[in-house]
């Protein structure tokens, strides 16, 4: 599977596997909801007090696994990793990605932006970036 179909892939679902390396090497994963940008990278919300943040800081690299159309389909990115500054102001360029992410993924406006970026600060909250360097997975036939 090249990049592009795997990103086909990731574009028509926000839900997914993350997979990061923990201090023992060994596999951590998370669900999470993820957007895909025009850019080509995918984003993810997550806090900077969680596993998977300081999984990342440590060895930024994770892995995408999402879903196809039936259970056979599916398709994994292998990703570099770049996050963000953690929120530190409802205003603040992170806080500001972090609008574009919840928009994306849930595919409507929050009824109080103003209540959800303070959220986003006091969960400090960070865009997890990344940057597909390698895909595989299967297509279904169907």
């Amino acid at each position: 599977m090249d990049l592009s179909d795997a990103l086909t892939v990731a574009r028509g679902r926000t839900q997914a596997v993350l997979t990061t390396i923990k201090r023992d090497g060994k596999p951590q994963l998370s669900n999470v909801g993820h957007t895909v940008g025009d850019d080509g990278l995918i984003r993810v919300s997550i806090t900077a007090t969680r596993a998977k943040y300081h999984n990342l800081v440590r060895t930024p690299w994770a892995a995408l696994h999402v879903n196809g159309a039936d259970f056979w389909s599916y398709a994994v990115l292998e990703c570099d990793a770049e996050l963000t500054a953690v929120a530190q102001d409802p205003h603040d360029a992170t806080a500001d990605e972090l609008v574009a992410v919840f928009t994306a993924i849930a595919g409507k406006e929050h009824p109080d932006w103003e209540e959800y970026r303070r959220a986003m600060v006091t969960d400090q909250r960070v865009v997890l970036r990344l940057r597909p360097q390698r895909a595989y997975g299967l297509l279904s036939e169907s």
